[in-house]
């Protein structure tokens, strides 16, 4: 899936006394750029992409016309130079200076230490060389990669708390904004050198039983500043790391008109108590088959026949099959397509992570400008999210950021079975506003649908449940289905004149 995070599509404005990371979505969870002069601690497992940030917020720096440079005691200047072509930069205008261990110990090894172990020599050389380097060239961004073969050298908690110390002392002196990098090999948790640092930047990766690894961040610590707590997903790809900050709905809250807005189907309209109003979610929930993403389109059909713009995700189907199944009902939406009118956006729940999803949401209200969000369905979302709990948390937040922006959201979720008992994979109901149920029941030998709105939380609705067609011409609602009883149970028994049924027959031919 593309890049939609908003906080990617442009560089926020960063205040006089930040500095700007490089990656708008970091950017964004400190509040506007990490504090100047200051150093942090960039920290997480091999193959986080320690590295790449720290490239991404040189390169940034350069952009800006600062002068920039990368320390290295575990990388060469050739795989530094590999890790950049693969993201598409150049290294020219950034200062790479590689320390080799092994040259102090060739220049040294015939000497004899008699006062100090020749790990302390070792660990004074390299301090001393690295602040004659960064005297020559006078950098405002500095980057230490890594601290493990320093924690080595040190040999010593004590010793190494000291150099650390020193390093930041001397950076503060010469007012560079420092990134400190540590893979974690040599302790686990480094508390010492978190308690030194101004800020404190982890980076995880969380292996899947299936699909791709998820990586999140998180922001331990930074003094002084008020940052969005918590994991925030992010993707390494081509062009860097991208984050996706985490969703939080109270700050957003722009004005909105409060309407209600058609199906485009009067007799669905006149079970909605005139329609679905603004600002409001609701799940089209029901048994395989019985017609719930053709009840969806037929929403996203009416609304772009007004004009609005409409985002629909689809986990279980390609767009092909959805543009089909549209056509075959009565409802083409490729022309929607074509005008700009309907955004499909097809997610691969294995390669999606739950940050990234609600990122492309976002973008589509505040840059496309979206009046309604279709996500079909969420048992392919909650496929996404392993733990069912953060499914429920991070729903809540995001209809609630939908509800504040004044979007129609439409939620579809497949249940288990098709008659009778039939349970759905994670009660979400309490969650939306309004509850459109779809049932099978058994007519004269044929199977025929059902609807009916369980719940509509902003005003009234009808009670009855009616007959549902899905036509080769769109969708009709029939009367309500007076002479049968049980129909919601998925086990109804007719309890009228069969020459209803056949009446009803006939209005539908």
């Amino acid at each position: 899936m593309d890049d939609l995070s908003p906080g990617n599509t442009s560089i926020p404005a960063i205040d006089s006394d930040r500095v700007a990371s490089g990656i708008a979505g970091l950017d964004d969870i400190v509040g506007g750029g990490l504090p100047r002069r200051r150093l942090y601690l960039v920290e997480g497992d091999p193959g986080t992409g320690k590295t790449t940030l720290a490239l991404q917020f040189l390169q940034e720096g350069r952009r800006l016309g600062e002068n920039v440079l990368y320390i290295t005691l575990s990388e060469t200047k050739d795989e530094l130079t590999d890790v950049a072509r693969s993201h598409g930069w150049s290294l020219e205008g950034i200062a790479l200076y590689e320390i080799d261990d092994l040259q102090y110990q060739d220049d040294y090894q015939d000497e004899e230490y008699t006062v100090f172990h020749p790990a302390e020599v070792e660990l004074s050389q390299t301090t001393q060389r690295i602040y004659s380097q960064v005297q020559q060239l006078d950098p405002s961004r500095v980057v230490f990669d890594s601290l493990s073969e320093f924690r080595l050298m040190a040999q010593g908690a004590l010793r190494y708390r000291r150099e650390i110390l020193r390093i930041k002392q001397f950076f503060a002196r010469r007012q560079s904004t420092v990134l400190l990098l540590d893979d974690r090999t040599s302790e686990q948790n480094d508390l010492q050198l978190q308690s030194i640092s101004h800020g404190v930047i982890r980076l995880e990766r969380i292996d899947s039983e299936y699909g791709v690894s998820r990586r999140r961040l998180q922001v331990l610590k930074m003094r002084g500043v008020c940052f969005r707590d918590g994991y925030h997903d992010y993707t390494i790809r081509t062009g860097g790391l991208t984050v996706f900050p985490r969703l939080v709905a109270s700050e957003h809250r722009p004005p909105y008109e409060k309407d209600r807005a058609s199906s485009g189907v009067s007799g669905l309209d006149a079970l909605l108590g005139g329609g679905i109003e603004r600002a409001s979610s609701s799940l089209i929930i029901g048994p395989a088959g019985s017609g719930k993403s053709t009840l969806a389109t037929q929403f996203i059909s009416a609304a772009c026949k007004r004009g609005e713009r409409v985002w629909c995700g689809i986990f279980e189907e390609n767009c092909e099959t959805f543009r089909d199944r549209a056509s075959g009902t009565g409802m083409p939406v490729q022309g929607f397509i074509d005008a700009g009118l309907l955004q499909l956006q097809q997610i691969d729940p294995g390669a999606l992570s739950p940050g990234e999803f609600v990122s492309a949401v976002r973008t589509a209200v505040e840059r496309d400008g979206v009046r309604m969000v279709v996500i079909d369905s969420l048992n392919g979302y909650l496929n996404a999210i392993p733990n069912e709990h953060f499914l429920l948390v991070q729903m809540h937040e995001l209809l609630t950021y939908l509800s504040q922006q004044g979007i129609i959201t439409l939620m579809v979720m497949a249940q288990h079975g098709l008659m009778g008992h039939m349970q759905a994979p994670i009660e979400v109901s309490y969650l939306a506003d309004n509850v459109l149920m779809l049932r099978y029941f058994e007519a004269q030998g044929e199977v025929r649908l059902a609807l009916s709105i369980v719940k509509k939380r902003k005003g009234l609705h009808e009670r009855t449940i009616r007959e549902l067609w899905l036509t080769g011409e769109g969708i009709r609602i029939g009367e309500p289905l007076r002479e049968f009883s049980g129909v919601l149970t998925g086990v109804p028994r007719f309890m009228g004149d069969k020459k209803d049924l056949s009446a009803a027959d006939d209005g539908r031919s």
